[in-house]
């Protein structure tokens, strides 16, 4: 019996373009196996997908190596972040402050 087969997409998004694959794949393929089987390593070079985080519509998938993809999933591959957003709020929010305590009332 032939197996059955389930179509998946899998995106990357770098900061100067992104990519979309519509694969197939067998049922019961993991979101780490969808995104060898894309083959999304060879359109971006540079990247060391096995270090870049996973998810599904937007979810992070804590272990992809054990999580099945169902037919229609798009996976996505998340890039590290260049900056913690916590620190960069707590910046700002300082540089706010400062710029306030300057402004003396006339």
């Amino acid at each position: 019996m032939p197996e059955r087969m389930i179509t998946v997409e899998v995106v990357y998004a770098a900061v100067d373009r992104q990519e979309l694959l519509s694969i197939e794949v067998p049922d019961g393929t993991t979101v780490s196996g969808a995104v060898k089987a894309s083959g999304i390593a060879e359109h971006f070079a540079d990247v060391p997908f096995d270090q870049c985080a996973l998810g599904i519509f937007g979810k992070v998938i804590p272990d992809p190596s054990t999580r099945r993809v169902e037919e229609g999933d798009r996976v996505e591959i998340y890039r590290p972040l260049l900056a913690d957003p916590k620190e960069v709020r707590r910046l700002r929010a300082e540089k706010a402050a400062k710029a306030k305590k300057q402004q003396k009332p006339i």
